[in-house]
């Protein structure tokens, strides 16, 4: 076994937290309303709260605690504080049922949750017999205010556990991923060397769910590299204009809701907020339909737009960049700096290209795994290979373009279907606001494709099947469409299509 140099320094958030602290002491570091936060004041708020864990909430390393709040800057010194004491964050959706939160946090094996004033009564409602619930608000602020004094403070290993976000679960019940305190760290300074939003003179727009990987992973990101972020607990579309056209925002992450929600607004709102002078906008977590594109670079510029494919267990994998949205249609772009990206037939050949297979990814930002479930890691991890079920082709120029979830695939006559190129084409219909494909049993094919759409305008399925002849192939038409209020979807904009299958009829 290597031994490490003694001039080795393990990568942290509270670590670089206060090297930006030491390098500018009085910058803004975190803003939420009318609160403002220096570095100086944030290191010395997650340094008290990291001694107060261990004095005097007994917090030992290798535990794990749970935070269950909306997006607030005690989101950001709780997962900076505890991780330095030692202890992985499950990092909890407060939109969840009482239930569910109880299930979430015993999977996590927490005995300790932070919880806004907002999310109190759903955790009191769980079932959490053994918790400790400390309310953000007067009691956290009184630990910060009386921390005590560690005998001891705890070795970490820049390898050790950080977060558990929980995956969303859109096939299946959510996975607790383990990502490392190096992972993030090193996910940042790939983000500054892609985007032109990650350094210090930066200001990043958090308003995506903490919860989230991406909702956490890029805020905490920019912090680490002496950058400021400012949070919104929720997304408002003319809110988050404002502030992007004028708090001084150079980044933000959204995903594609959040795109369909502005330009649903009114034409006398989005005229005063028309190409606010940002640097880049980073699009992830759900497919952003290409026939949206155009309006997004109309309205917020032509430079600015840039879709990933990531995923919380990968973290980065590969950026389509400004200047190839509309020349390469429906592509996730080239991969980032360290990170290599192969597209696999089942037996584990390397796909030719334009042949589709199973994309995996291997880089310095992988996930450690899932948290309790070896079988479910030994299947997502191959040679330190990491995969998410995602199919995907590699055309002749080494652009990446996702075809689907293996796990969305439909098979209807033998032939493998995958939904996401016909709901491509389905968005680009005028009555179509919103739309997802599922395959649905069928006595004789064994599935048949059906279409659920939010529409502008009364459609029928003669009429669908018309637009999209010519189109794509004959087999590929949905054959019946079912017109719904909304699609559900989880916090990250994902649909969640376990529950469009479990839909009566």
């Amino acid at each position: 076994m290597s031994v490490l140099p003694p001039t080795f320094r393990a990568l942290t958030l509270a670590g670089a937290i206060r090297a930006a602290a030491g390098r500018e002491p009085g910058k803004i570091a975190v803003i939420e309303g009318t609160r403002r936060h220096s570095f100086a004041e944030l290191s010395q708020r997650i340094d008290a709260l990291r001694d107060a864990a261990i004095t005097r909430l007994g917090v030992a390393q290798g535990d794990n605690v749970a935070i269950i709040a909306r997006n607030c800057m005690e989101f950001i010194e709780v997962v900076a504080a505890l991780p330095d004491a030692g202890a992985a964050v499950a990092t909890v959706n407060p939109r969840l049922a009482p239930a569910e939160i109880a299930a979430t946090v015993a999977d996590a094996g927490a005995q300790l949750a932070f919880v806004d004033a907002g999310s109190m009564a759903a955790a009191r409602a769980a079932t959490m017999p053994g918790v400790r619930l400390i309310e953000i608000g007067a009691e956290y602020e009184a630990l910060i205010a009386d921390p005590g004094v560690p005998a001891a403070l705890p070795d970490i290993a820049e390898w050790d556990a950080w977060t558990i976000p929980y995956t969303s679960g859109t096939t299946g019940k959510p996975k607790g991923v383990v990502l490392s305190h190096r992972a993030r760290m090193v996910l940042g300074m790939i983000c500054a060397s892609e985007f032109g939003c990650f350094g210090a003179d930066d200001r990043f727009l958090a308003m995506t769910p903490m919860n989230h990987g991406g909702g956490l992973g890029f805020p905490v990101s920019i912090l680490s590299l002496g950058g400021s972020i400012e949070i919104l607990d929720r997304f408002d579309p003319e809110v988050t204009l404002e502030r992007l056209k004028f708090g001084g925002i150079t980044g933000l992450f959204m995903v594609p809701t959040h795109f369909q929600m502005i330009f649903a607004l009114p034409e006398a709102v989005l005229a005063k907020y028309r190409h606010p002078p940002i640097r880049a906008i980073l699009a992830n977590a759900a497919p952003l339909p290409q026939a949206l594109k155009p309006q997004i670079l109309d309205y917020f510029g032509n430079n600015v737009l840039n879709e990933l494919y990531a995923a919380t267990e990968t973290g980065l994998v590969c950026n389509l960049r400004p200047e190839h949205q509309l020349a390469k249609a429906s592509c996730v772009g080239t991969t980032f700096a360290h990170v290599m990206a192969e597209v696999r037939r089942a037996d584990g050949s390397i796909c030719a290209a334009d042949e589709v297979g199973e994309l995996w990814a291997r880089s310095p930002v992988l996930f450690n795994g899932y948290w309790n479930r070896p079988d479910e890691t030994a299947k997502a991890v191959k040679d330190g290979w990491v995969s998410v079920g995602d199919m995907a082709r590699r055309d002749a120029d080494g652009f990446l373009y996702i075809v689907d979830r293996l796990k969305d695939m439909v098979i209807s006559g033998g032939v493998n279907i995958y939904p996401r190129e016909i709901e491509e084409v389905l968005f680009q219909h005028p009555a179509i606001a919103d739309v997802a494909v599922i395959g649905v049993p069928d006595p004789v094919w064994g599935e048949r494709l059906k279409a659920f759409a939010v529409l502008r305008e009364p459609l029928d399925a003669s009429a669908m099947a018309a637009f999209c002849a010519g189109r794509i192939a004959a087999y590929k038409i949905p054959r019946e469409i079912e017109a719904v209020a909304a699609l559900p979807r989880n916090a990250n904009g994902k649909v969640l299509k376990t529950l469009l299958r479990a839909a009566p009829g």
